[in-house]
């Protein structure tokens, strides 16, 4: 398509699409700046394009450098018979760049993704916000000086977990599954309300998909969506957690572990996860040098070239 969006955005390649819509790829006419375009039919049943660009708002309403790992929204408006939502680029996702390393991690690559991850949750949290749906493909690197950074983004699901007098959402049952059932945690399988200890729940379960290339609970054979997930849920539930984290440092173990041990309105020890991790890095000799798989990857295949 050649057209032009909100008068300046000139329309490229399509990015991906979701639930929501579809994003695209444009170029500002003037500025030649890259950015990326959300759109949401106008008349979908449910409209969440808005409420994300709120939430965008609010954590950039913040001026601490820590929300700087969070994408900007550049404009919001109606185009036509959708809602668009123009916000910044963001490079390679995660789930692409484990896709371009065969679908397996090192060590090493994984503890320093974790480091930024459980960062950005953190600073997520201290905003009153939950995720909600936690996966690799939610979490992409910047682009030019951002390359290294690891950005957390689509706040669709998200929501407020706390007042701003400091009050917690309530304990329900019965809620249906929001988000990703693949690193959904158990207490949101079997109907609770989400809250923070959920999102980093699900952390755990990417660390593990990236180590170990696959999880237990994946391709499980079902009739529909419903069995789907009872099947995904019932695997979670047995599988133990020293068998999910076999063949890999303890320390994964110690992270899994607890985060089931949290209860529903428990802030999280953000700087004890993250200083698990660390002493494992320090302990294994590894040097926090950017240098990630598929980086030494692209390195490799560089050097193969020249000869």
């Amino acid at each position: 398509e050649n057209s032009i969006v909100a008068k300046n955005y000139q329309i490229s390649k399509k990015l991906g699409n979701g639930a929501f819509g579809e994003i695209w790829q444009a170029t500002h006419l003037k500025t030649k700046e890259e950015v990326a375009i959300k759109f949401e039919e106008i008349n979908s049943k449910h409209q969440q394009l808005y409420a994300e660009c709120k939430i965008y708002l609010w954590f950039h309403s913040d001026s601490t450098v820590l929300a700087q790992a969070i994408p900007q929204v550049l404009y919001y408006g109606v185009e036509g018979n959708k809602n668009i939502m123009v916000m910044d680029l963001l490079g390679l996702s995660l789930e692409d760049a484990f896709t371009q390393c065969n679908r397996k991690f090192s060590v090493k690559t994984v503890l320093m993704i974790a480091d930024q991850m459980i960062k950005r949750i953190e600073y997520v949290h201290s905003r009153r916000i939950i995720h909600r749906d936690i996966k690799p493909d939610n979490f992409s690197f910047g682009i030019t000086k951002n390359a290294h950074r690891i950005f957390i983004f689509d706040f669709g699901l998200a929501k407020k977990f706390m007042s701003s007098t400091g009050e917690h959402i309530k304990y329900r049952e019965g809620k249906s599954l929001t988000g990703t059932a693949r690193y959904a945690s158990v207490s949101t399988h079997l109907g609770i309300e989400q809250a923070r200890r959920d999102d980093i729940e699900g952390l755990g379960y990417v660390f593990m998909y990236f180590l170990r290339g696959s999880l237990p609970w994946m391709n499980l054979r079902a009739k529909n969506i419903k069995e789907k997930y009872e099947k995904i849920k019932e695997k979670k539930i047995m599988t133990k957690i020293e068998d999910l984290c076999k063949g890999f440092p303890d320390e994964f173990v110690q992270y899994c572990t607890y985060c089931r041990t949290l209860n529903f309105e428990d802030k999280p020890d953000y700087a004890y996860l993250r200083t698990l991790f660390k002493n494992l890095f320090k302990n294994l000799g590894y040097e926090y040098d950017y240098q990630y798989d598929w980086v030494v990857n692209a390195g490799k295949k560089g050097d193969e070239a020249k000869k």
